[in-house]
């Protein structure tokens, strides 16, 4: 049990809260969008809060929890899906919202602490500099820019940049380790996948570098057609259309759009597969000039002359896109639950086609369109009509039987999420910075079972995660 009196009089000075349910809510994220992670998941909690200010305060912390051998697991604002900032071990989980302070906005380069709002951010630098970021999660409006960097992939902006671990949309990190005396490391370069998508499990990140971009008053777009495989040739012909700056583009099947949209409902018939998108204002005419030249296109909304009072109440369109399909989805059918998959290029039109035409209604189809390793595709958020966990388990197999990797968003570790192999890198950096295992326990099998079978196809389960009785 976490000794908390004797981590109070550690840090007499860092707020440290353990009122059950302020840790209740605190030991939360939305992992509730999958049936199977609500089900193991749900009794969850830590034993206390620690609310940092500052890297001081978190050198303090690690350095007391470490002599006391207490778990911590990190946490931003808790917009992440997979239980990637939930204490499976119960101990400390370490609030790093208040370090949300801008360190310095340059030409093309910001520098933010870990808890810094990435909306609050945008904010920021479009009133210093004209200047915007150029990666976001659809949560931009509570999500912290560390917990981004610590348990993202991509988002809104990766149709131009790709994604987060591509080389140059991170440049450097601030790290703190988990040792007797914890170190403040600089990472850059390669050193940068130590850390990034690891879910504070080898180190805890401080403090964000990343690139800055110029910032447009962007118009929001939807597009409709008549069937899906005009849709989404219409996102891809749009993506590689490299002279047209976007900062979003995704497809959404019928009905969903209509159903789910519910701000948007009246512009968009139930019928219709729509493209959203974000376009660049000097770009607009070529982009109306390629939905012209398509044959079935139809243009059902723009805010291209919209005036802020007619907007007022809509949410921006990259609110519509990512993870925020699956909860707008959410909110009207609470049987749904989501997979995230990859189209591989070049023959990501073909096998939507093929794949949705196997499930038809269960599984709708929602493409996120992006620049993966230089290459336009697409990633797909399906939204599923869940019945059982043998049914997803088997539309996840069919998945990957027909050429579309899934990175499972029903598992909470590391490498069932995606990678499905031990990444070399963060497990060697782990044993070095934090050689007891009391960061983020439980969410990296390499640590806890390095003899794990990843072909099994069986579900890791964390031994030290206990239901309390």
């Amino acid at each position: 049990m976490t000794d908390i009196a004797a981590l109070k009089a550690r840090l007499p000075d860092i707020r440290i809260e353990d009122h059950p349910t302020l840790v209740r809510q605190k030991s939360r994220d939305f992992f509730w969008y999958s049936p199977v992670l609500k089900r193991e998941l749900d009794h969850v909690t830590g034993d206390c809060v620690v609310f940092v200010k500052s890297t001081d305060d978190v050198v303090a912390t690690l350095a007391a929890c470490y002599a006391l051998d207490i778990p911590v697991t990190p946490r931003g604002t808790g917009t992440g899906n997979y239980g990637q900032a939930m204490p499976l071990s119960r101990g400390a989980v370490l609030d790093l919202s208040f370090m949300d302070k801008i360190v310095s906005i340059e030409p093309g380069v910001l520098v933010a602490e870990a808890g810094a709002v990435m909306a609050e951010i945008d904010k920021q630098t479009q009133a210093d500099s004209g200047q915007e970021l150029r990666l976001h999660p659809s949560t931009a409006k509570t999500a912290t820019i560390g917990g981004f960097v610590a348990g993202g992939s991509g988002g809104v902006g990766s149709i131009t940049w790709g994604g987060l671990r591509d080389w140059g949309n991170v440049t450097r990190l601030k790290v703190v380790t988990m040792e007797a005396s914890p170190r403040i490391l600089d990472l850059t370069g390669e050193d940068l996948h130590k850390v990034s998508h690891a879910y504070g499990t080898n180190g805890i990140i401080t403090e964000v570098e990343m690139p800055l971009t110029t910032a447009f008053k962007w118009i929001d777009v939807i597009v409709g057609f008549d069937t899906l495989a005009e849709a989404a040739a219409f996102a891809n012909e749009t993506g590689e259309a490299d002279g047209i700056l976007k900062k979003q583009l995704a497809v959404v099947a019928a009905p969903a759009a209509h159903d789910y949209f519910n701000r948007h409902r009246r512009w968009i018939p139930r019928d219709k597969h729509v493209v959203c998108a974000m376009i660049a204002p000097q770009n607009y005419d070529a982009f109306l000039t390629i939905t012209r030249r398509r044959r079935g296109a139809q243009l059902l909304f723009s805010t291209s002359d919209m005036s802020e009072a007619d907007r007022k109440g809509l949410p921006d369109i990259y609110e519509l896109g990512w993870n925020h399909t699956t909860l707008r989805a959410l909110k009207i059918d609470p049987a749904i639950t989501y997979l995230q998959t990859l189209y591989p290029f070049p023959n990501q039109l073909e096998l939507v086609s093929k794949i949705h035409a196997v499930f038809g209604d269960e599984v709708v189809a929602h493409l996120e369109f992006v620049r993966f390793d230089g290459k336009i595709t697409c990633f797909g958020l399906p939204l599923v009509k869940f019945t059982t966990e043998a049914r997803l388990e088997e539309i996840i197999r069919i998945h990957e039987d027909m050429g579309a990797p899934v990175f499972n968003p029903h598992r909470y570790t590391l490498e069932e999420g995606g990678m499905k192999q031990t990444d070399e890198a963060q497990l060697a950096f782990k044993r070095e910075a934090d050689p007891k295992g009391l960061l983020n326990p439980g969410k990296m099998i390499a640590w806890d079972d390095p003899d794990y079978d990843y072909s099994s196809n069986r579900t890791y389960l964390f031994r030290g995660m206990q239901m309390e009785v």
